[in-house]
């Protein structure tokens, strides 16, 4: 018997939720298939069978919050259900057989013939549960990908699993079908769509059809990267005659209170405010962007632009990319910097580890990647832990202005908002400028106003006059 616990979590986290169960009492089980799938406060986890076997008991249900190791289930491995069978028949024969008994063969009646039944011609090609069926028959792969691989067809014995132990996962076959979407040319019988059609079409449709390049790396999900792909995670559904509903808090909503609740008091919370003329890095995306996709493979966003500027202001003000650590202030000499992402099951800080390091193409890479990996569920610990400063963009979905909390025990966090056209003085003229404020809150502790303002009109210089980035 094998015993199934909660495996380690990650830096500083003890306990997690089970949010779905895939596999039922008496199911078998394959080697490296997928049984519980565990929410933390940061990512998701799913704990695989180390064997194959049956399994035999669960003592957690959905639901339940669990500490690591924890015993979750028992396997009983394959090879005692099968050594367990020839034990069974010895047991039931009651009396030793004879040689004449064992030698005779069991007289089987014989059955009719029954008349030939004229069946409809079949369709040569297999249904979509039938190619499901003979595609994960030999493929590691979890219960969410082979529901996802019948439901579109899709043969997972050609995907490259990337979960643990090679097990073929939902994302991998989320990728699949994207990259065969970008991959598969419009059918040139198909009636062009009208603007009254598109018009009527679902916001999913309508996004894909105005979308410039099918082929461009889509990094929706950070707050900071324009047009957000990221669905709100849904409301539960009212029952009939009923005024309220209550829910109880999934184990990563229960921590990001905490955390939020431990930055307000923990710090001495400040906001300061300035505005950006986006003029000059708006003008230089709309010369270069084509080309840096075409060349690179990279889709260029006005976030590089204000990771590289943050990152330039950080080493002016090094107190701001610092932290408390009891009466001493620790001062990193790099910046890993966080990337405030609104996933599904709630927010989520990744960070660009070296940022500083790191130039404008090669930020715009690891926001990507951060991006793919959010969306995909498969963020890492590394990826969560480890950062000294964060930018949040509130401006995608529409946020003109706010007071972003500090991702405590970071010391500052730099909010970003909408770009809006403003009148604007200019040289004694009211002229239209596309303007965006921008906040830094701040701990008071130890950043005092004058350093928290200059920090902030240095990231203003930067961002008005993009050349300085590169001979500062």
């Amino acid at each position: 018997m094998l015993s199934i616990k909660v495996p380690p979590l990650g830096e500083s986290i003890v306990e997690a939720t089970i949010s779905r169960w895939f596999k039922r009492e008496g199911d078998r089980v394959a080697s490296g298939e997928t049984l519980v799938e565990l929410e933390t406060d940061k990512v998701t986890v799913e704990v695989p069978a180390q064997r194959a076997g049956v399994l035999t008991k669960r003592y957690k249900a959905e639901g339940d919050v669990v500490a690591v190791n924890d015993v979750l289930a028992d396997l009983e491995e394959e090879g005692a259900v099968v050594a367990a069978e020839p034990v069974s028949v010895v047991q039931t024969t009651p009396q030793p057989a004879t040689a004449a008994t064992v030698s005779a063969p069991i007289a089987v009646p014989p059955v009719p013939a029954m008349p030939p039944v004229a069946q409809p011609a079949a369709d040569p090609s297999p249904t979509r549960a039938e190619t499901a069926q003979h595609s994960g028959a030999d493929v590691k792969s979890s219960p969410a990908a082979r529901r996802l691989a019948a439901e579109e067809n899709v043969d997972l014995r050609e995907l490259e699993g990337t979960g643990r132990g090679g097990v073929v996962s939902k994302p991998d076959v989320i990728e699949s079908l994207a990259s065969a979407a970008t991959k598969t040319p419009p059918s040139p019988t198909s009636a062009p769509v009208t603007n009254a059609q598109l018009a009527s079409a679902p916001v999913e449709t309508a996004a894909a059809a105005s979308a410039p390049s099918a082929s461009a790396p889509v990094v929706s999900a950070p707050l900071a990267v324009a047009a957000p792909a990221v669905v709100p995670a849904p409301s539960p559904t009212p029952i009939a005659g009923t005024r309220e509903t209550r829910e109880k808090m999934t184990t990563r909503r229960r921590r990001i209170a905490e955390h939020l609740l431990q930055s307000q008091h923990a710090t001495a919370h400040l906001t300061t405010f300035n505005e950006i003329d986006m003029t000059a890095v708006e003008a230089l995306r709309a010369r270069i962007k084509e080309r840096v996709e075409k060349e690179h493979g990279v889709k260029l966003s006005m976030m590089p632009f204000f990771v590289k500027a943050a990152c330039m202001a950080l080493k002016h003000f090094p107190v701001v990319n610092a932290k408390v650590d009891g009466d001493h202030i620790e001062y990193h000499h790099y910046v890993n910097m966080g990337i405030a992402v609104a996933a599904e099951a709630g927010l989520v800080v990744p960070n660009l580890k070296d940022a500083d390091s790191l130039g404008l193409l090669d930020i715009a890479r690891a926001i990507t990647t951060v991006a793919k990996k959010a969306r995909d569920g498969k963020l890492t610990m590394d990826d969560l832990t480890g950062g000294t400063f964060t930018l949040t963009n509130g401006g995608v979905f529409g946020s003109l202005v706010s007071t972003p909390i500090i991702n405590y025990p970071q010391v500052g966090i730099l909010g970003l908002h909408k770009v809006q056209e403003r009148a604007m003085v200019v040289n004694g003229a009211i002229v239209a400028r596309p303007m965006m404020y921008v906040a830094l809150s701040y701990d008071h502790r130890i950043i005092d106003g004058q350093q928290a303002v200059l920090f902030l009109v240095r990231v203003k210089e930067l961002m008005e006059d993009p050349a300085l980035m590169v001979v500062d």
